[in-house]
């Protein structure tokens, strides 16, 4: 089976529809499968509930599905960084569905685990656990949370080979690991394709079974919410 398709939209040919589930891995703009997200945003797919821990920024990453009306829904824990998020969210024009940060990577996990749902003490008493079973164990209350999964995972990783095999780095595993296990399709953007067998098996963070398509990245931007420098020291 070969997975390494040579441009995104071939990688996505056949895989996008209207009102259809997508995770989309990454932390802020850390991580973030670029290419993969331009080419949905040209397809012109519409209705969609996308699953991220953030929405981009304006005009960029998943900002520009915002943008050209594509997200019907978001499932995130921060939105803070995107002005137009707030604007169409707050006009009713945006589904939103919060979740405290650790709560929606367990409720990926526990998806791509085959786990439909589990109980956590996170959000008790708070507009989070409204509409929710409520359970007590050991004397505490506990909220339950559904398991999630998507009809398409797209993922950013550092290094893949031929097989699929994955591996991420620093800030870029917060989300991207286990969005790819719990799509029931994962196409994954790499920065580099290598040859199979040169990854150890011991450094390999996605292992090749959950992965169906891969590309290398056009896009290797890694553009920067805040940019934040120090002043340079006055000239001696």
């Amino acid at each position: 089976m070969n997975k390494v398709y040579s441009s995104a939209a071939e990688a996505l040919d056949g895989l996008l529809e209207d009102e259809m589930v997508i995770m989309a891995g990454g932390f802020g703009l850390c991580g973030i499968p670029e290419t993969l997200i331009d080419v949905i945003a040209d397809s012109g797919v519409q209705g969609l509930t996308v699953i991220s821990n953030n929405c981009g920024i304006d005009g960029v990453g998943l900002g520009k599905l915002l943008e050209k009306g594509q997200i019907k829904k978001m499932i995130s824990s921060y939105v803070g960084e995107n002005r137009l998020f707030a604007e169409l969210f707050m006009s009713g024009k945006l589904e939103l569905e919060f979740n405290p940060q650790g709560t929606l990577a367990e409720r990926i996990r526990a998806g791509g685990a085959g786990i439909p749902a589990f109980y956590t003490r996170t959000g008790v008493g708070t507009v989070v656990a409204d509409g929710k079973e409520l359970k007590e164990f050991d004397g505490e209350t506990y909220v339950m949370e559904r398991g999630l999964v998507a009809d398409l995972s797209i993922v950013k990783a550092y290094r893949g080979d031929a097989e699929g095999n994955l591996v991420y780095r620093k800030t870029a595993r917060n989300f991207n690991p286990m969005m790819a296990t719990a799509g029931k399709a994962t196409v994954a953007e790499v920065e580099a394709i290598v040859p199979t067998g040169s990854i150890d098996a011991d450094h390999i963070h996605t292992p090749g079974i959950f992965v169906q398509r891969l590309i290398q990245g056009a896009t290797l931007e890694k553009p920067i919410e805040k940019l934040t420098t120090r002043p340079r020291a006055a000239a001696a």
